[in-house]
């Protein structure tokens, strides 16, 4: 039987693992989930466990709070003792977060193979920790499982070997037709008293975005002022509620924070929106998917696909651009888009097909 460790962190590698673990045991494979702990909120985990069935992981290294040296160092000493007698014959990492880099660095001093779901894709904005992530774990990956045609490109362009790359689709997409049906049944829009399409989903969570004072009430300022155009709901990051105080966007009337909500409602809020105006990567994918307008609150993406096929827009986080995509929007003037190749709902079983056949 074929041994596949499966290593999770944050609520999008949630959404990835979900479907991937699925299709390696319906192969008959073992498949062992470690959660790190890295997102210790249970809002930004236990719910999503429980919304996606996901079974409790097998492991939970607890790491916690603490920066991002702390984190992955702490995840890789863990590492240790955690699969030193389970010996799994590949660890498959995903995404862009510390703990994906970490996966790899554990993997490579460990001398287990490492996947890597969501490989090769690069916003080439150097500052990004995610983008150094990507960068370490596609080098030091066996499998590199990619999401669409760019991200084989700069593989290519960083002469990885043909042999290691894999253009499988995204499974975040099998996540989200496995659960459609679902979320058309969610009552968060009663919960919320909201009518479809009345509103627009706000998300804002980057260093880039946030961390800094100026630029965040910059923004703020703006998206207070788009409100007033269309109503902002803003499920908020634990990493960003203690920064709302004081700023445009707390005493907004036209903008709602909430709690973060499970993937289902939040799915169901994406879909029934006028628009998303959010700083994830995962959102820009899931707009496209869904055929919701996305303005995107950053100066380049990784998932260039979402622009070029999909409903993305790149504004950055210029006022005049971020305000006239809002009225865009409303004028039924935003671009259609259409679903990329192989978003079919069937990438974990392309990944599942070839680590198992390894």
């Amino acid at each position: 039987m074929k041994h596949i460790a499966l290593l999770a962190g944050a609520r999008p590698n949630f959404m990835k693992i979900a479907p991937l673990r699925a299709a390696l045991v319906n192969r008959g494979a073992r498949a062992t989930l470690i959660h790190t702990g890295q997102h210790y909120d249970p809002l930004m985990s236990d719910v999503f466990f429980r919304d996606l069935g996901l079974p409790e992981p097998d492991i939970n290294l607890g790491v916690g709070a603490g920066d991002r040296v702390e984190q992955m160092g702490s995840i890789v000493s863990a590492l240790v003792p955690a699969l030193k007698e389970r010996s799994p014959e590949a660890l498959v990492v995903v995404g862009d977060i510390t703990s994906t880099v970490a996966g790899a660095m554990f993997g490579m001093l460990a001398g287990i193979p490492v996947a890597h779901v969501e490989a090769g894709l690069r916003s080439f904005h150097w500052p990004m920790p995610e983008e150094l992530n990507r960068m370490f774990t596609d080098h030091h990956s066996r499998w590199l499982f990619v999401t669409e045609p760019a991200g084989v490109r700069n593989l290519q362009e960083e002469r990885v070997p043909a042999e290691r790359i894999h253009f499988v689709g995204n499974v975040m997409i099998d996540t989200l037709r496995r659960f459609e049906r679902q979320a058309a049944s969610s009552d968060i829009l009663v919960r919320l008293g909201l009518q479809p399409k009345s509103y627009a989903v706000l998300t804002l969570h980057r260093p880039e975005s946030v961390d800094r004072p100026e630029t965040f009430l910059a923004l703020a300022a703006t998206l207070a002022e788009a409100s007033t155009r269309l109503p902002l709901i803003y499920p908020v990051h634990h990493r960003v509620r203690g920064r709302l105080t004081g700023t445009p966007l707390a005493t907004a009337s036209g903008v709602r924070i909430i709690e973060p909500l499970g993937y289902v409602d939040m799915l169901a809020l994406v879909r029934d929106a006028t628009a998303v105006l959010t700083d994830s990567g995962g959102l820009q994918e899931e707009t496209t998917a869904l055929g919701v307008p996305c303005i995107t609150l950053r100066g380049q993406t990784e998932r260039p696909i979402t622009v070029e096929v999909g409903t993305s827009e790149v504004v950055g986080h210029d006022r005049l651009a971020i305000l006239d995509a809002v009225d865009r929007v409303l004028a039924g003037k935003w671009k259609k888009g259409s679903v990329p190749w192989l978003w079919d709902g069937r990438a974990a079983e392309r990944i599942a097909d070839i680590l198992i056949a390894a």
